[in-house]
């Protein structure tokens, strides 16, 4: 099926556990004067997390929202409508009064790796916590994806306006802040488009 996880244009292989094998070696012996190789799932978090696709258990939990997600393109059309669901009055509701906390993303150009639950400052206040993180290869920097929260509400030019760090074990690193994906934002690539995609 015509799918990917990583930000390219791929597929991903649904086969039956007897044809693994044949499968797998006609693929490699296709792709080897492309220089395939194989990859294993360190590969996939990095390419998935520059690229802002969400894990279900990291990016997005049991206590996070569309809205807070950054995901609200999945219900927003639901809303406008009558369609009942599980939790539109609660989103309905969230979007009136605005949302606390906001899934960023964060380029943090040290080379210490970060592992997780690292803490976020917004001009010297601790905001939040990083929720994923993995070394994006393709734009030279760890990628870290965390929630930061307001009291109030979240707004955008909150968002944009503040000095970020992130602290891993007991050392502060700047960070640039943004809520889109830091490779690929117009999601080019994925269309076969590759000028102009990073």
């Amino acid at each position: 099926m015509r799918l990917t996880f990583v930000g390219e244009l791929g597929w991903e292989l649904h086969v039956p556990s007897e044809g693994l094998v044949d499968v797998y070696n006609t693929v490699m012996e296709a792709g080897k004067s492309h220089g395939i190789v194989d990859a294993g799932y360190r590969a996939i978090d990095s390419l998935s997390s520059e690229k802002g696709y969400k894990h279900w258990h990291e990016d997005v939990r049991p206590d996070t929202t569309p809205l807070e997600a950054g995901m609200a393109w999945l219900v927003n059309a639901k809303l406008k409508t009558g369609v009942d669901f599980l939790g539109r009055d609660a989103l309905l509701a969230q979007k009136k009064s605005g949302i606390k906390k906001r899934l960023v993303c964060l380029k943090v150009k040290s080379p210490v790796p970060l592992v997780t639950l690292e803490a976020i400052s917004r001009d010297g206040d601790v905001v939040g916590w990083v929720c994923r993180t993995a070394y994006g290869y393709s734009v030279g920097c760890n990628v870290a994806w965390g929630y930061v929260e307001h009291p109030e509400k979240i707004s955008l030019d909150w968002v944009k306006s503040g000095k970020y760090q992130v602290e891993c074990m007991g050392e502060v690193y700047d960070a640039e802040v943004s809520l889109a994906a830091p490779f690929d934002p117009k999601n080019l690539r994925v269309k076969g488009i590759y000028e102009d995609a990073a």
